[in-house]
């Protein structure tokens, strides 16, 4: 289930960060975090597995277009989907608005339409 992250959860989302391999570093992971918290146009989701938070993603939005800027998913939890649904669930949440991936993100979104095509 994807939920908006709060600043409860902070700790939590670091920590889902620090997968990425551009955010390991603390001092870039407060920056990150800042961000999400203080532009409104960038907006933070967590994934939840029964109890636990085993996925987060974030995005930039505007006028005509959102941009995926991170995806993570606790490794424990990797094969199961999971970075798929996220996607799948800000694509609902945004339907009018057209997706983009950064250098990072974009491998990986290229890999969920692939996967969609196949199901077709």
């Amino acid at each position: 289930m994807l939920v908006r992250y709060k600043k409860s959860c902070e700790k939590i989302a670091m920590g889902l960060l620090s997968f990425m391999p551009k955010e390991r570093e603390l001092k870039k992971l407060k920056e990150t975090m800042n961000i999400y918290q203080t532009n409104p146009n960038w907006h933070l989701f967590l994934w939840k597995e029964g109890e636990a938070f085993v996925g987060l993603v974030g995005i930039e939005v505007d006028e005509t277009h959102f941009t995926l800027h991170h995806i993570s998913v606790n490794p424990s939890f990797h094969g199961e989907g999971i970075g798929h649904a996220m996607v799948e669930k800000i694509q609902q949440l945004m339907p009018d608005r057209e997706m983009r991936g950064t250098d990072f993100t974009e491998a990986f979104l290229k890999k969920c339409s692939e996967a969609k095509l196949a199901l077709i």
